[in-house]
């Protein structure tokens, strides 16, 4: 990947302070990119400002956005300060989910409202707004999960909610695709984040650890290099939710 496709490129990141996100958007910058960075709320803010921070140390320009996405003004609102900052925006990626682990017959409809509200609405009109504000030759990019091609109970609301922005990416790439817009979904296989822990036993860790081919779970190196690929020298993949998980799942 060469480091000119990102000069001075404006990329704009929901979940970009922290996790997979912060990774991108530290990356990114390094590369010479401008850095527009959501995070949801004020227990992420001293993790926002430290990469913010970082950022700044390398030279690069990037500034803070704080909201709740599941309220659609704020996603309006996001690329509107991004553009009026910048100028324009070349690549939108969208790392924002939540995830939950419960029983089907215990599952609420307060869950599977905000399980969808997080991992599904908030995608919907992501990708909506990218569609309407990238400039042309842009790059979408969100972030779904392996278990869309996993045979396993408990996850009923994540994977149900993050099955549709598989759909929402091939329409979206059909419909973007005659301004230059390339649209795809990464499903990674459970990543070593604290994203993670905080749903599983001891007993099901060691067991998604055993259960990728390549041995171990996803880093969030693995999954910031594909992405960076799909929205710079891979461009010309789209409509396509690829699946980097070490053979975690596969279809």
């Amino acid at each position: 990947m060469a480091e000119n496709n990102l000069k001075a490129k404006v990329i704009l990141i929901t979940g970009g302070a922290k996790n997979l996100g912060g990774l991108l958007s530290k990356n990114f910058a390094a590369k010479g990119a401008k850095i527009a960075i959501h995070y949801n709320s004020q227990d992420t803010k001293l993790e926002a400002e430290q990469t913010l921070a970082h950022i700044t140390e390398l030279g690069a320009e990037a500034f803070l956005f704080q909201a709740d996405l599941t309220n659609t003004q704020n996603i309006r609102e996001f690329f509107k300060q991004t553009k009026n900052r910048f100028g324009g925006i070349d690549i939108a990626i969208n790392t924002v989910g939540m995830v939950l682990k419960k029983p089907f017959l215990e599952t609420t409809e307060q869950d599977y409202d905000k399980m969808f509200d997080i991992n599904s609405k908030v995608a919907y009109f992501f990708i909506q707004e990218a569609g309407k504000h990238l400039n042309d030759n842009g790059k979408i990019c969100s972030i779904v999960t392996s278990l869309l091609a996993a045979y396993t109970g408990l996850y009923s609301t994540y994977a149900g909610a993050k099955a549709p922005v598989e759909h929402f990416t091939r329409m979206a790439s059909k419909e973007f695709g005659f301004r230059g817009i390339s649209v795809t979904g990464v499903a990674p296989g459970p990543m070593d984040t604290a994203f993670f822990y905080g749903q599983e036993t001891p007993d099901a860790v060691m067991y998604h650890k055993s259960a990728s081919a390549l041995g171990g779970l996803t880093q969030i190196e693995d999954i910031a290099s594909v992405v960076e690929f799909l929205v710079t020298d891979g461009w010309w993949i789209t409509g396509q939710t690829i699946f980097a998980n070490g053979g975690y799942t596969t279809r």
